[in-house]
């Protein structure tokens, strides 16, 4: 019998919250609708916003990219929806740092309009 330790390594997800404390997730099926291919795969950014269906309302229903006015929360992390739709988590109330997100993800005036008082986005001026 071998004893020891064991290293395990990992990766560590991207912190998106300005607060990560004080905030509400639900889980949500994420649909691959209208997501380009990338290196050959299709993920969704942490940050970017989700919405089309009331998944609180259905919880079959599936969630998509929502840059617009019917954007129902922020995916907490990346959703790689390469082989179709996957579950997601989603930010329905919090604080989410912009400066967190990757460059290419950008949270339209429709959509932080939609999620007033609900998620609210804070950016730190360097």
């Amino acid at each position: 019998m071998k004893m020891g330790s064991v290293v395990t390594k990992g990766q560590n997800d991207k912190q998106i919250l300005a607060n990560a404390k004080l905030f509400q997730s639900f889980g949500a099926q994420i649909a691959d609708t209208g997501v380009a291919v990338k290196d050959g795969k299709k993920v969704i950014l942490a940050g970017t916003p989700v919405g089309g269906a009331d998944f609180l309302a259905d919880e079959q229903a599936s969630l998509k990219v929502a840059n617009d006015a019917t954007a129902v929360g922020v995916l907490l992390h990346d959703v790689d929806v390469t082989s179709g739709q996957a579950n997601g988590t989603v930010v329905v109330f919090g604080w989410v740092n912009l400066n967190r997100l990757d460059e290419s993800v950008t949270i339209a005036d429709e959509a932080k309009t939609a999620l007033e008082n609900k998620v609210t986005f804070v950016k730190r001026n360097k």
